[in-house]
């Protein structure tokens, strides 16, 4: 596990979208000197169409760029499903923009000029967030999967036994026998590899906890 986190922070990148060549050429080089990759992009459009959401990593965004706006982009990254933490980074930020950039779930925003030092922490703040973000999506993907393998009867069962009801009393909600709700949690506990019942229940409040957005990405 320390070996596959190794690898996926250096697979981390941080993406630039700022207008102004001249800030792209320092927050690379900035970026760069702490060992990190970076990608720089000039429009909104471009990094759209180069994003890979696969790729671990933040997005350090201007809020005043050509074509989409960085709050724009924000949004639109939201619209698709895209979680990646976002760091807006602006000279001309006021109150209603920076409360609108922090409700579409930016990490912070910052007014230029900023220090390097609170930028790079900014940095890998949102680093670290993506990365736990993609490991518990695919977590929450292989729970959802392997709950799919179980039978509409079996689901029934299952709400009822996280629900805390013994199998008597499940037995008797179903009009079935006990043998056949013991055969069916059984089967249930199997499929779903859980241990314990207290760990089926861990594992069912974390699957419903998924927001919706991410379940197809």
């Amino acid at each position: 596990m320390v070996s596959e986190n190794m690898t996926i922070q250096q697979e981390a990148t941080v993406f630039v979208v700022d207008d102004d060549p001249a800030i792209r050429k320092s927050l690379r080089w900035l970026i760069e000197s702490v060992g990190l990759k970076v990608q720089t992009h000039e429009l909104a459009s471009e990094f759209l169409e180069s994003y890979s959401p696969d790729i671990p990593g933040c997005l350090v965004l201007d809020v005043r760029i050509p074509g989409m706006s960085g709050l724009e982009l924000q949004e639109k990254l939201r619209e698709q499903g895209y979680d990646i933490p976002v760091i807006i980074v602006s000279g001309y930020g006021d109150v209603p923009m920076a409360v609108r950039a922090m409700k579409a779930g930016a990490i912070d925003f910052l007014e230029k000029p900023v220090s390097d030092q609170v930028l790079l922490d900014y940095i890998q703040k949102g680093i670290e967030t993506d990365i736990k973000n993609k490991q518990n999506r695919i977590q929450n993907q292989d729970l959802m999967e392997r709950k799919e393998l179980l039978t509409r009867r079996e689901r029934e069962v299952m709400e009822y036994v996280v629900a805390g009801f013994s199998s008597r009393e499940i037995a008797e909600k179903l009009n079935v026998s006990f043998k056949t709700v013991e055969a069916h949690r059984a089967k249930i506990m199997k499929k779903m590899q859980a241990k314990s019942v207290p760990k089926l229940i861990q594992m069912d409040l974390q699957i419903k906890v998924v927001p919706e957005y991410l379940r197809d990405h």
